[in-house]
């Protein structure tokens, strides 16, 4: 650009309408070609950037005398800075770098949170582009408040050094500060994602319904030992529901139908799912708990598929057998493929939420896993994780704002 000037224009002061229509007007009248443009309102303070090149160097004089008089009719300051061609070019070649997402998300964020999170990043040699809040603000009197969300995203781009550290550096931080912070790769799948599997207890629901059944039947104690050694990881799936399904033997199918009439429903369930129904989402109940429970779900929610575990009754009595293939870990993730393939999109573009060990698998095998308010075990080998507040937390994962989906 031998015969062209790069001039970048900062404007800050008390946000007002017409300022980016003024000075943009004036550029226009000097036929100036705009390279960057981003501007920011924070609490009414107008932060506006433009980096343009005006090719007729005699232009830019003039230009720069009219955007001051502007900036002082407006009452905002401006100020000027050139641009040499080659920190230009430089800047346009790191465009090609890797570009990731991280999302901090939690009931309040503070500013100790934010300063580990961007020193982790700054030691893996990323840069961050730009900051964004996903949700709306909240008053400062709603203290203790336990429905207030408050989430950050990140957009930071170049080399990263060690993901595995990174990984394991948020980890801590989240156990340490009380936030989620979700690390993704800023690709096209990001915003594009058409499927999302979910684990049905402890998930959808907030109640594991093997454990109101065998309250039930007077063996609570006893199937929620094994439940708990199976959700660790301490004993195979299957084999631990085999055992807590035989200690059910003998109860009666109505207890089945009083259970489904009241099941607890997860925090932030309803949103996350109406808003995904709106955009064209499919919805997948993949669950080891059972379908009778699946399919009350499914009239609730309008939900696409349910696999679960079929319970075996013989004169309106549960019999202490289930019917057909125990849906496991494994058969989850084979399940999530398949649906997959029906639905014709990218397993990249699916979603699983689940919080057992046996919801590993797909958790893993899902474009974007995410473990919900699991065992620490589970939240180690899942790509990402949710435990400070309700499943609307994925909204957030996704790039969701509060401002888009609450209107």
């Amino acid at each position: 650009m031998p015969n062209s000037e790069l001039i970048l224009i900062k404007i800050s002061g008390e946000d007002k309408p017409g300022v980016t229509t003024a000075i943009t007007g004036i550029l226009g009248k000097y036929n100036a070609t705009i390279l960057d443009i981003g501007q920011a309102d924070i609490h009414h303070t107008l932060s506006l950037g433009i980096l343009f090149k005006v090719t007729n160097q005699s232009d830019s004089g003039n230009i720069l005398k009219e955007v001051l008089f502007k900036c002082s009719e407006l009452d905002v300051n401006v100020r000027f800075k050139p641009v040499s061609s080659e920190r230009y070019e430089n800047w346009v070649g790191r465009q090609g770098k890797s570009r990731y997402i991280v999302t901090v998300l939690g009931r309040e964020i503070t500013a100790y949170q934010i300063s580990m999170v961007t020193k982790a990043i700054l030691e893996q040699n990323l840069n961050i582009d730009s900051i964004i809040r996903l949700t709306g603000r909240h008053s400062i009197e709603m203290n203790g408040d336990t429905t207030t969300r408050s989430c950050i995203e990140l957009s930071v781009r170049g080399e990263l050094i060690n993901k595995n550290i990174l990984s394991e550096q948020f980890m801590e931080y989240a156990a340490d500060l009380g936030i989620d912070i979700s690390f993704q790769k800023d690709d096209m799948y990001r915003r594009n994602r058409r499927l999302i599997c979910f684990d049905m207890d402890s998930t959808l629901i907030k109640t594991e319904v093997i454990d109101e059944l065998a309250d039930r039947a007077g063996v609570g104690e006893q199937v929620r030992a094994i439940t708990e050694s199976a959700m660790r990881g301490e004993i195979d799936f299957s084999e631990s529901f085999k055992q807590r399904v035989a200690l059910l033997k003998g109860l009666d199918e109505s207890v089945m139908k009083e259970i489904a009439e009241s099941l607890p429903i997860m925090d932030g369930a309803d949103r996350l799912i109406s808003i995904l129904k709106k955009i064209g989402f499919k919805i997948a109940i993949l669950s080891g708990g059972f379908t009778y429970f699946g399919n009350a779900l499914k009239k609730r929610f309008d939900v696409d598929y349910v696999y679960a575990n079929e319970l075996e009754i013989i004169d309106g009595k549960l019999t202490g057998n289930h019917l057909g293939d125990i849906v496991d870990g494994k058969r989850k993730a084979e399940l999530l493929k398949l649906i997959a393939q029906v639905e014709k999109i990218e397993l990249e573009q699916v979603i699983a939420v689940g919080d057992g060990a046996n919801d590993l698998p797909m958790l893993n095998l899902a474009g974007l896993g995410i473990a919900f308010h699991a065992k620490p075990k589970v939240k180690e080998e899942a790509q990402q994780s949710i435990s400070t507040i309700g499943l609307d937390g994925v909204l957030y994962f996704l790039g969701f704002r509060d401002i888009h989906i609450d209107n």
